[in-house]
């Protein structure tokens, strides 16, 4: 079900570390240092919590030493790296590129890579995914969603059908940062480009395509209708994401907002304007809900 990937992709690597170019050493200009080894572990009443529940027979004194053990935070010189989301929530930490460096990126990729988990980075500007290809030979880079992902070597076969729709051209970036997202979380994603409202029988044509899906993303501008229209087709959850497209009185996408949140249909929610990874994100999480329903 998969749609073709136009994204960018650096040539392909052996391995997850950088290896085209050595990140800056510490004490280089700028005064970047490369990432720390300070973490932040189990707190006070956490520790109560599991003795507790070793006195009960709860936990067996091998698995209570495992806990006490896991690292559950690592220090950079910019961030505080979360490795234990992925445990805790089913995916790892993602990064917002937007204001880091390139080399505060690259810090919290490599914590990341060293633990097996799977990187993705979203609002990546052009020069800093230039740097990052570099250090990461292996990463894939889509110019038009801004993001960034490093895979892990071996991944499971995609499941959960997600599809991501906009209601123009225009809405594309925002649409793609939505692909993208979903496929980092393991969906099986298709795009439809530019079926907006204008065009009614545009949709009509296409609802073969996005009727049977788990979960749908519409990204649109304007007044915000798609979503609307796409939640009377479909008998799943329709994730509305308002992008900041159209003239003056859509006030940078809020007027799209403020409709797709009086939406009559009743399976339409909304995320924020822009917000392509929110979209993606929700849309991923109830595709693969669904897998697990069904297996």
């Amino acid at each position: 079900m998969a749609a073709p990937n136009r994204a960018k992709t650096a040539p392909p690597s052996a391995t997850n570390t950088p290896s085209a170019r050595p990140l800056p050493s510490p004490g280089s200009a700028g005064g970047y240092s490369s990432y720390a080894t300070k973490t932040v572990d189990i707190d006070k009443k956490q520790l109560l919590e599991l003795l507790e529940s070793l006195r009960r027979g709860d936990v067996t004194p091998e698995a209570l030493l495992d806990q006490l053990s896991a690292t559950r935070t690592v220090g950079t010189h910019d961030a505080q790296v979360d490795v234990d989301r992925e445990k805790r929530c089913g995916y790892p930490e993602v990064v917002f590129c937007e204001g880091k460096t390139a080399e505060a990126i690259a810090d919290i990729f490599r914590v990341l890579i060293e633990r097996g988990q799977d990187c993705f980075g979203t609002r990546l500007s052009a020069d800093k995914a230039e740097q990052l290809l570099e250090w990461f030979p292996n990463a894939q880079h889509n110019a038009v969603a801004r993001t960034i992902r490093i895979p892990l070597a071996s991944l499971p076969a995609p499941s959960g059908d997600v599809v991501v729709i906009t209601a123009g051209t225009g809405d594309r970036p925002v649409a793609e940062e939505a692909v993208e997202t979903a496929r980092w979380m393991g969906c099986n994603v298709r795009l439809i480009v530019d079926i907006g409202v204008a065009g009614p029988h545009r949709l009509l044509q296409e609802k073969p395509n996005f009727v049977d899906a788990d979960a749908v993303v519409v990204a649109a501008g304007m007044e915000g209708a798609l979503p609307s229209v796409v939640g009377g087709h479909v008998a799943c959850p329709v994730i509305a994401v308002p992008t900041s497209v159209g003239y003056g009185a859509s006030f940078g996408g809020l007027a799209a907002l403020l409709g797709m949140i009086n939406s009559c249909a009743a399976n339409v929610t909304v995320v924020n304007i822009d917000g392509g990874f929110k979209g993606g994100y929700l849309a991923g999480l109830i595709a693969r809900q669904s897998v697990r329903r069904d297996a």
